[in-house]
């Protein structure tokens, strides 16, 4: 199967952007299943990640119903690309994938404080482009299935995710009074970032707005089902009532041997909350970063903590069986939704 792909950017004009000079911006990437004549360009693009050569802006192939939709967000500093692993996979299974790449909180920019702290930001971008589904489908829209619609994240990705599926937030992870002594200030990205905040609080009014927002319900009744990548400590300011009312079905999958979001300490704890949930832990010694694409020599030279796993384990075969996973899901999902 040939890979298909998009990407662009849209400015959501109800929030703005941290500056405060413009609106937020969302920058997306879509992959779906390409027509069989789609001619494919193999990028000399530098990245840390292995990609599949794609055919840029291609037809789609024409199926007898349009292809459902997959939402991907992320983990914290991150960017869609990161996701691409699982979007291709998911395209080869019958699937559209649109990642998003989040304000102040990707790769794709310069780091903001603003972006790591306010997490909760993340869930409208991915309710908006649902919102505006017609300025990014062009004539992939009779295609794709925007009434059949799944997401899944990584990290923080997987807490975006969660607030689709009704989660709400009580507090942030990184508010100083609820910081335990010896807690880490700062994602491993943004170690400090528990210092930024009061600073932060008295000088941004775009910030203050955001804060003020953490606690609202950024539900959204569209997603019908999802796949959740090792969830992180952020998790653990979500009120208990509110992950007692999630009804989507949700898969959750994580290492072993995961430090930044230990399996038992996050994703049990999770699971245990969810009621229409299941838990798959990986063995063998496999970490956070199972959960980002195979490393190139670059990415190996400059980070090669991410891309490294037990001699005995190959990320690839990991990442087939996550796609297996959720493809499964979504496709239950699918049929019992038009039941």
């Amino acid at each position: 199967m040939k890979l298909g792909f998009r990407d662009g950017v849209l400015y959501d004009d109800n929030r703005s952007n941290w500056d405060a000079d413009g609106p937020r911006p969302i920058s997306w990437s879509l992959w779906y299943p390409a027509a069989d004549a789609a001619l494919e360009n193999d990028t000399a693009e530098r990245s840390w990640f292995k990609k599949a050569v794609v055919a840029r802006d291609a037809a789609i192939r024409p199926e007898a119903r349009p292809y459902p939709l997959v939402l991907l967000s992320h983990g914290t500093g991150g960017s869609a690309a990161g996701l691409e692993w699982l979007a291709r996979r998911l395209a080869e299974r019958g699937f559209a994938a649109l990642g998003v790449n989040h304000h102040g909180n990707t790769g794709n920019e310069p780091y903001r404080a603003e972006g790591f702290a306010c997490l909760w930001e993340r869930a409208p971008d991915l309710s908006f482009m649902l919102d505006r589904r017609d300025d990014w489908l062009g004539d992939l829209s009779t295609h794709i299935d925007t009434t059949r619609v799944f997401a899944a994240g990584f990290s923080a990705g997987a807490y975006s995710v969660m607030l689709l599926l009704g989660a709400v937030a009580r507090f942030s992870q990184f508010e100083l009074s609820r910081m335990k002594p010896g807690a880490a200030r700062g994602p491993r990205e943004f170690p400090d970032l528990a210092d930024h905040i009061p600073t932060l609080l008295r000088t941004s009014d775009v910030f203050r707005h955001s804060w003020s927002r953490m606690s609202k319900s950024y539900r959204d009744d569209r997603i019908k089902a999802a796949l959740l990548c090792a969830p992180g400590r952020s998790i653990f300011g979500f009120s208990e009532e509110s992950l007692k009312a999630v009804d989507a079905p949700a898969l959750i999958v994580v290492g072993d041997a995961d430090r930044a979001a230990p399996a038992e300490e996050c994703s049990a704890w999770l699971h245990a909350r969810l009621r229409r949930s299941s838990l798959k832990i990986f063995g063998g010694g496999l970490g956070h970063y199972v959960f980002v694409p195979e490393g190139t020599a670059l990415g190996l030279a400059f980070a090669a903590e991410l891309f490294t796993d037990p001699p005995d384990i190959e990320r690839a075969a990991i990442h087939d069986e996550i796609a297996d996973l959720s493809a499964a899901l979504f496709q239950d999902s699918a049929v019992k939704a038009m039941a």
